[in-house]
């Protein structure tokens, strides 16, 4: 895992803002470790660590099963945080089509990761450039 801070998963985020940014490879066994940067960069004790964590899985997977990410690729999350706000972002290695927040059926097993964003966050979007797709979300107060 290359990092731009030296934190491990579960390290206590210590006082003021954090920054961390991580490249892991499109691999499933990867979503661990990305749940695991939001956690280093965080603490447990964040007010939104658990959403946070939970969004982040889902971006990574989304990554991974969507884009050339998983073929082959690496993906990178970023995690900013000053005192409870929080702003996580998962870049791709790209896609066809940008991120959709298609209808699914009430028995479909996947197609939910984007409607969560929508009910956890208090604001989330993303950007396309070259293909690339950058999810991100954003949690404040509490």
């Amino acid at each position: 895992m290359q990092t731009s801070e030296s934190l491990t998963a579960g390290e206590p985020a210590g006082p003021g803002p954090r920054h961390l940014v991580v490249r892991l490879p499109g691999m499933p066994a990867q979503i661990a470790r990305a749940r695991g940067a939001v956690t280093a960069a965080l603490g447990r004790d964040h007010p939104h660590h658990d959403e946070a964590v939970l969004l982040t899985s889902e971006l990574a997977t989304n990554a991974i099963l969507h884009t050339r990410s998983g073929d082959g690729g690496s993906f990178t999350v970023s995690v900013d945080a000053s005192g409870p706000v929080v702003r996580v972002r998962v870049a791709d290695a790209g896609s066809e089509q940008p991120p959709c927040q298609c209808q699914r059926g009430t028995y479909a097993t996947g197609g939910r990761g984007l409607p969560l964003l929508e009910a956890l966050s208090h604001r989330w979007g993303f950007e396309r450039a070259g293909g690339a797709n950058t999810v991100w979300f954003e949690m404040s107060g509490r």
